[in-house]
């Protein structure tokens, strides 16, 4: 194991009737912007649950509704813009991970002088940002508890992964309830996403991580085990609460301990891809994972072995290790597929004309993979394989 040191200063509520915790957490009187997507959350009574809390603080509500399932930078700049000019003091998400996502931009952009993009591309330190809380009603990105966010610059077709300390939410509240409502659709990309973020830690480099390893292998088992009972019966809490806690945990820190992190090319393809034609996250690297699996085991088959044995239940016997591990990368595609997941890029009527751009826009910050670091031949043999 590598040194490391894990500190997350996030609250977590779990559990029904949470919400309460947001009239004790955020200061009396507080201007606060509530920032959601679409309105379903004015369907399922999550909004007035969480406006009657802050009626409770005597707060100043100011909205910001619309957020888009890929953030626009352009939705960014309208949250700083209602931050700047009213004086918003806490900044509130309700919704899944494109809305708290979207909601670390403006935090960040609201105490910085310049263009919020600047930040989001490194172009200047983020030194500062609102606190911010979050009320989540989509399991999968694990925005909730990391300060981690994406945001597409659509005029530019750049999607990209920033983060900093200052954008980790000072408290969460996780309801599995409030997912009830979650379409399937939604629920499948989730648990695809979910199992994503496991995964890319799960490719490292770093010997002697039984724990670690352990921990994500049953972190994936349970996914795989609860992902089919969930869409069979939506309404459960039971399963609802499981892959809650599965979405929250696989990205909130924990399973890089003592690691180098994680490989993390799968996400950066799709960032890419996802830039350029809009598609839904959890799509995309259903699509990617398992072709990126099989073009890793070409070279090194032996984690993906690991993985096929120990997660996907392939049966070594009277294989070599790049069979059983061929198989495992199989295994997984038929299980999202089973899901209800995409299978190849042509599902979304994406085909070979812009492979090169994609390539392209996946270098836009250098060092893509740390389990095997791609050059742009090996991202377009991924891309191929995928379509």
């Amino acid at each position: 194991m590598d040194t490391f040191l894990q500190y997350n200063p996030t609250k977590l509520f779990f559990g029904k009737g949470q919400v309460e915790q947001i009239s004790n957490e955020i200061p009396k009187k507080t201007r606060v912007l509530v920032v959601y997507g679409g309105g379903s959350i004015k369907q399922n009574g999550v909004y007035n649950d969480v406006l009657k809390e802050l009626k409770k603080i005597d707060a100043q509500v100011f909205e910001l509704p619309g957020v888009e399932p890929n953030p626009r930078l352009s939705t960014v700049h309208k949250g700083v813009e209602i931050c700047k000019q009213e004086g918003i003091g806490f900044v509130l998400a309700v919704g899944g991970g494109s809305v708290i996502d979207c909601t670390k931009a403006i935090a960040a952009g609201s105490v910085y002088d310049g263009d919020v993009w600047e930040l989001i591309t490194q172009a200047a330190p983020i030194e500062n940002a609102l606190p911010i809380g979050t009320v989540l009603t989509l399991a999968a990105t694990g925005s909730e508890m990391n300060p981690v966010s994406v945001i597409t610059n659509w005029e530019t077709n750049d999607k990209l992964g920033w983060g900093s300390p200052h954008v980790h939410p000072t408290f969460s509240i996780l309801d599995p309830e409030y997912t009830f409502s979650v379409p399937e659709n939604q629920t499948v990309y989730g648990i695809v996403d979910s199992m994503s973020h496991a995964l890319e830690h799960y490719f490292h480099r770093t010997a002697n991580t039984p724990m670690i390893d352990g921990f994500i292998e049953s972190l994936l088992r349970t996914a795989i085990q609860t992902g089919p009972k969930l869409l069979a019966n939506p309404q459960s809490y039971e399963y609802r609460e499981t892959m809650m806690y599965i979405s929250t945990t696989a990205f909130n820190g924990t399973l890089s301990n003592g690691t180098d992190g994680g490989d993390w090319a799968t996400h950066r393809i799709e960032h890419a891809i996802s830039a350029i034609y809009d598609i839904p996250h959890g799509g995309g690297l259903a699509i990617l994972f398992p072709h990126w699996l099989e073009h890793v085991l070409e070279e090194d088959p032996s984690r993906v072995k690991q993985l096929a044995i120990n997660v996907l239940g392939v049966d070594p016997s009277g294989k070599d290790d790049k069979e059983v591990a061929l198989e495992g990368a199989r295994c997984l595609r038929r299980f999202w597929n089973s899901l209800g997941a995409p299978n190849t890029l042509a599902d979304y009527d994406i085909d070979d004309q812009n492979l090169e751009s994609i390539a392209e826009k996946t270098f836009i910050k250098p060092g893509v993979g740390t389990y095997k670091e791609l050059n742009r031949e090996n991202v377009v043999d991924i891309l191929k394989r995928s379509l």
